[in-house]
Order: C-alpha cells, then sequence, then structure tokens
C-alpha cells in the first residue's frame, strides 16, 4: 500500500497520515506535487488516494494528474478518502468514477468532515475548539474505516447511485462549472502585500509571481487555499473579500 494527496491547507494529507498509519506504520505517502511520486507508486498494488472535495468533485490539479498518468492506474486496486468542509455528496466517488476508467479497481470510499478551509467566508467559520472536536471525530471515522479495511468490508461512502444524485443536485449541477478550469478570481491586494514571497513558494500551479516586490496572480488558480491561510499580511482572497480566519491543520492539532 501507499498514499498519494493534494492538500491545500492540510487536512487531506493529515487524514491520510491518519489512515496510512493505522493500516501499517512503514506506508509511505506522496504529494502528487513530489516529482518522484510516479516513480515511487507505480509498483505498488494498491493506492489509498486523499483530497479536498470542491463543489462534490475533484479539484482541477488532481484530475489533470490523474488524466496526465492514466496509464499508472490499470490494475491498481484504490482507496479514495475525501475530506470536506461541510457536504460532499459523491466526493469520492468523483475520483473513483475517473480512476475506474483508466482500469483501477475501487474498493473503497471514506467521507471526512474537517475545518472548513475557506478562510474568506465567515458563514464557513467554527469557533477553534469547536474545529478542534471536528479533527477528533474525524480521526476515530478514520481508524474506524481501517479496521472494516482490514477486516475485508471497506466503507463505501461516496459510491453508488444515490450518493451521485446527492453531489449532482446537491452542489455540482449549480457550482461544478467553477472547477472544469482554473480559476481567474484570485485577488492580491497590492498595498497590504510586503514581497515576502511565500505565496509564490507555497502555490502548487506557479500561478503567483514575484513582480517588482509584490506578488501577482497568473489567472490559473486551483482553488487549494494554499496562499490565502497563510499569507502573513491577509492580503489574498478567492471567494470573499476579507480574510476571517486563516485555516490551517496545525492550528487544531494539540
Amino acid at each position: 500500500m501507499v498514499g498519494v494527496y493534494f492538500s491545500g491547507t492540510g487536512n487531506s494529507r493529515y487524514a491520510l497520515e491518519v489512515f496510512c498509519k493505522e493500516y501499517d506504520k512503514d506506508v509511505n505517502i506522496y504529494s502528487i506535487e513530489d516529482d518522484s511520486i510516479c516513480e515511487n507508486i507505480k509498483d505498488e498494488d494498491m493506492i489509498v488516494f486523499s483530497y479536498p472535495v470542491m463543489y462534490s468533485t475533484v479539484p482541477k490539479i488532481l484530475r489533470d494528474f490523474i488524466i496526465d498518468n492514466k496509464e499508472l492506474w490499470n490494475n491498481k486496486k484504490v482507496f479514495v478518502i475525501a475530506t470536506m468542509g461541510l457536504f460532499s455528496g459523491d466526493g469520492s466517488g468523483m475520483l473513483a468514477r475517473l480512476l475506474k476508467k483508466f482500469g483501477a479497481e475501487v474498493v473503497g470510499g471514506l467521507h471526512v468532515q474537517m475545518p472548513d478551509s475557506i478562510g474568506d467566508v465567515k458563514l464557513l467559520k467554527h469557533p477553534l475548539e469547536k474545529n478542534k472536536e471536528t479533527i477528533k471525530k474525524s480521526e476515530e471515522k478514520i481508524k474506524t474505516s481501517v479496521v472494516k479495511l482490514k477486516s475485508g468490508s471497506p466503507t463505501k461512502e461516496g459510491l453508488g447511485f444515490f450518493y451521485r444524485m446527492a453531489g449532482l443536485f446537491g452542489q455540482r449541477l449549480y457550482f461544478g462549472h467553477h472547477t472544469k478550469e482554473y480559476s481567474s478570481k484570485l485577488k492580491i491586494d497590492g498595498e497590504s502585500c510586503v514581497g515576502c514571497g511565500k505565496c509564490e513558494s507555497l502555490c502548487p500551479m506557479n500561478n503567483i509571481k514575484m513582480v517588482d516586490g509584490k506578488a501577482v496572480s497568473n489567472n490559473r488558480c486551483t482553488m487549494c487555499y494554499r496562499c490565502v491561510n497563510n499569507c502573513p499580511k491577509r492580503a489574498i482572497t478567492l471567494l470573499g473579500k476579507k480574510v476571517v480566519v486563516q485555516s490551517l491543520i496545525e492550528n487544531y492539532l494539540d
């Protein structure tokens, strides 16, 4: 077994770490941003994927990675973990169906609620203690899922017709277009930006560049919220107009 993840603020990485450690402490995990990932996973029989659901679908950066490396998934067994703030529908099913298209055998799926990473929408924010409690509940759910996988009865959340309808009519039908292409909506406040370059170094798309000492977006954002939640001056927004809380997994771990 090997773990593969894409993560903006650390939620999906952490969920995968808990899952793999519970399954076998020697299981290795890799980010899709790792240059050596394809070499590291090509000979593995089973892959556990973990990623953040966006509008009940797969982030474009991850979808592109799966398609660009489609030859890797043939005859692989896959288990899909989908992390979310509130609602997923068939989050794990979306990636599962794409992998199945390229010859993978889907053995199970799991939906894990985590603190919402959208730091610039006040409606989605919760108190610190509530987020910590969410993490603890998620850890228990993940560990229970591992027990079921080992027993031969893996969880299948997000897989199947009714999950698919929930995802389609719950979000994807209305908002799914947001993830079909990379976004040009990232906003950087030039007056607040101090030119530290942190956002440029963290961006998985190389979407942000420093120009004349200021961060500038190149309209190729995968909406991972990594830059929004790490900017020391809270100068970056995407869906909202003001950063309310910077949501990083480290903030919620004791």
